[in-house]
């Protein structure tokens, strides 16, 4: 079995989805596995990953209205030493990801037609960010 990692920084834009599709596929690309799992690690707590639609640009829209209804940043918060949003970040990522595997087949990511993966931003702050991609197979 052969492995490959890569640590990449990814710039995020304030609560914003940041489309890294094409930089995994890239990734599983140069590994030269054919058959395996390619994992993915976000190194954060305010910030999350996510494998949603990528044709219509209203389903994130409507993620991230319900997300911030679900988990508002004007709630009663004890933790608020790096703002009013950090806390609601963290329980954002709490209640999303901050990894994925998603299976390699015949070199490729094995995503559906309408599958992209995403960078979740929940800050109201650019950052880097920081996602290992580890590929695993033969």
């Amino acid at each position: 079995m052969t492995h490959y990692q890569k640590v990449l920084t990814i710039p995020s834009t304030p609560k914003s989805f940041v489309k890294i599709t094409s930089q995994i596929t890239s990734i599983v690309t140069q590994s030269g596995i054919q058959t395996g799992l390619c994992t993915l690690f976000l190194r954060h707590t305010s910030a999350s990953l996510v494998i949603q639609e990528n044709a219509d640009p209203d389903v994130l829209i409507d993620l991230a209205n319900f997300l911030a209804k679900l988990v508002p940043e004007d709630g009663k918060y004890i933790h608020s030493a790096e703002g009013a949003d950090d806390m609601p970040a963290h329980i954002r990522t709490a209640l999303t990801h901050t990894s994925e595997q998603i299976p390699i087949m015949r070199g490729s990511l094995v995503l559906g037609t309408w599958q992209g993966i995403y960078l979740w931003e929940h800050r109201q702050h650019r950052y880097n960010r920081e996602l290992v991609v580890h590929v695993s197979g033969d």
